[in-house]
Formats: structure tokens, C-alpha cells, sequence
């Protein structure tokens, strides 16, 4: 299974832009820049790499999760994730990410609180984006409702 996106950037980093395009038709032109990635904390001028590893990651996470939920007899009413992707300058003068942080809060009719916090684990070092994600930190916040 490939799965595919394309970015179409014109100019210099700074002064330059660019559109990004999903297989999916989700996204469509969707503009991204400079000030969309390093200096809009807004976030309101268009989408960046960050945020979209964010999505892919609170997406991945909430449906490994409901799946093993299924799986143990304890289906999620409502699984709600955040992922907030950290990333910053480094020393070199670079920008690096350096964190995925998971937020959850969960609906789970019938599962108890050990449970709960195992799969929710489970599920954060084994959905295949955290996998990807391998050479940061990732780390889960899990509140059961």
C-alpha cells in the first residue's frame, strides 16, 4: 500500500511558497510558506511539515488504540487526540523536531484505568507513525472519561 502527497515550492525559503496536494483530495492547493512555518504562531496562514505530522500521528494513534480497545472487549465510545509537534533551532543553525506529544481523552465504556493505560502504550509505541517517529520523543498524556 503507497500512499502519496505532492509540494510544489516556487523561490527562495523565505520569500518563496508553495502548495501542497493529497492523493486523497483532502488537501488541494493548500498553501504553505516561511510564515506558515516559523513565524505565524496562529497557524492561520496556511499549513507546514509540523502539522501535518501532527495529524498523521493523533490520527494513527487513535485508531491503533480503538482498535486494540475492539479487540479487548472494551470498544472507545470517543477517542479525542491532540498531537503537538515540538520543533525548534538547534545549535547549528538548523531547525529540528524534537517531540510528539499525545493528549488524550477517552470515552471507554467498561474498561478499568489499568487497562485502559496499557493499551493506550500499546497503542502510542505501535502505531506505525510513532514507529516513523522513532528518532524523537514521543510521549502520552491519556485521561480516561
Amino acid at each position: 500500500m503507497n500512499r502519496h502527497a505532492t509540494a510544489i515550492w516556487q523561490g527562495a525559503l523565505k520569500d518563496g511558497s508553495g502548495t501542497l496536494d493529497m492523493q486523497s483530495g483532502a488537501f488541494s492547493k493548500q498553501p504553505y510558506s516561511f510564515k506558515g512555518r516559523f513565524e505565524d504562531e496562529s497557524g492561520k496562514s496556511g499549513t507546514n511539515p509540523e502539522e501535518l505530522i501532527a495529524a498523521a500521528h493523533a490520527g494513527c494513534f487513535s485508531m491503533q488504540l480503538s482498535h486494540l480497545l475492539a479487540e479487548s472487549g472494551t470498544p472507545a465510545e470517543k477517542l479525542e487526540t491532540t498531537a503537538t509537534v515540538t520543533y525548534g533551532p538547534t545549535a547549528g543553525g538548523g531547525f529540528e523536531i524534537t517531540e510528539s506529544a499525545l493528549k488524550l481523552n477517552a470515552k471507554v465504556p467498561g474498561v478499568d484505568e489499568a487497562k485502559f493505560r496499557e493499551l493506550a502504550e500499546k497503542a502510542k509505541t505501535g502505531c506505525p507513525v510513532s514507529k516513523a517517529l522513532g528518532a524523537i520523543k514521543v510521549t502520552l498524556d491519556a485521561k480516561l472519561a
